[in-house]
């Protein structure tokens, strides 16, 4: 029975990050179409793309009652972000370099929405009213870079976007902008089939989230902080890799900038409107001083604009440490 629900867990997994990869591929050429330009379909569909797995699944667990999961695949999924994908990325590109515009802008984003976010979990409990806070934090960022970023910036939706990691022209014509792609059928389904993906993948990932909580008895937030967190964070990983064999550092390193800002305050604020979300003890004891210190270690490398092969392999080092703490293992 407890490989039937690894299975079904794996599964779940696999339809969640095709799903949101179908989403987002279908939803992009939908809004361009329309007229959206491809600056804003850069900051919000795209690129919050990566990151439909870590909400889907924290908000139908918090629906289905399970409020200790959205905490701790936040939590989880930040960590994995930073020591598992900047590491694994930082080995394969043998060297990071972080542009000085990346550090302007993302570098005191992650660092205030980190702090907002220990801030809120401190009393181990996000409340509606906090979820309301983080959501407009994210609200007044997202209008912020739209209203001073828009103009002379429509290229920019080729350093996020998943589909558009090929070689390209960084900036656009402006006639080339105009040109609005044709849709077809296969478009829109294509959009139900990734949604259809997200809302199974979340529905039985929960289940099997549950089953096997009670079968090994591990509490439900070990294994979101854990396996959720780490297999909710695979589009960002494609992302990242695929960008540094493109020989594009600032597009690994900026998928995980966002990603994390939108962990930290629209994972969390999200499923936090349904109902106050709890962090379980282990999750506080261990994962919460790990993610701060991730995100420090971070800030630092950001700040020297380098991150060299041997911390890709510190960090590493240092996930592997994390999930021996967590598990218990020593």
């Amino acid at each position: 029975m407890i490989l039937f629900w690894v299975i079904v867990f794996i599964l779940s997994l696999v339809a969640l990050v095709k799903g949101s990869d179908w989403l987002v591929q279908s939803a992009e050429k939908i809004g361009l179409s329309f007229g959206l330009s491809p600056f804003i379909v850069g900051v919000t569909i795209v690129a919050m793309g990566t990151s439909f797995p870590e909400l889907i699944s924290s908000l139908a667990a918090t629906i289905q009652g399970l409020t200790d999961v959205a905490a701790a695949n936040v939590i989880g999924s930040n960590i994995a972000n930073i020591l598992l994908i900047v590491g694994t990325s930082a080995i394969i590109g043998r060297k990071l370099i972080v542009s000085k515009s990346l550090i302007d802008l993302d570098l005191p984003l992650l660092s205030i929405s980190t702090v907002l976010l220990l801030g809120i979990i401190w009393d181990k409990q996000v409340t509606f009213g906090e979820s309301l806070l983080v959501l407009i934090t994210y609200g007044v960022y997202l209008l912020y870079t739209i209203t001073h970023k828009e103009t002379g910036h429509s290229g920019e939706l080729s350093e996020i976007s998943p589909e558009q990691l090929a070689p390209a022209p960084i900036k656009e014509d402006a006639a080339e902008i105009r040109l609005r792609p044709t849709l077809s059928i296969n478009d829109f389904v294509l959009l139900a089939i990734g949604i259809s993906a997200l809302v199974l993948g979340a529905k039985y990932l929960v289940e099997a989230l549950i089953h096997l909580s009670l079968a090994l008895n591990i509490a439900t937030g070990i294994i979101a902080i854990t396996a959720v967190a780490i297999g909710t964070s695979l589009p960002e990983l494609f992302v990242s890799a695929k960008a540094v064999f493109a020989k594009k550092s600032d597009v690994a390193l900026g998928n995980i900038f966002g990603s994390n800002v939108f962990n930290s305050l629209v994972v969390i604020g999200i499923p936090g409107l349904f109902g106050n979300l709890v962090v379980d003890s282990r999750t506080f004891a261990i994962g919460v001083p790990a993610m701060a210190f991730a995100t420090l270690l971070f800030v630092i490398s950001g700040i020297s604009r380098r991150i060299y092969v041997w911390e890709g392999a510190f960090y590493l080092a240092l996930y592997t440490l994390f999930i021996a703490k967590i598990f218990n293992l020593f």
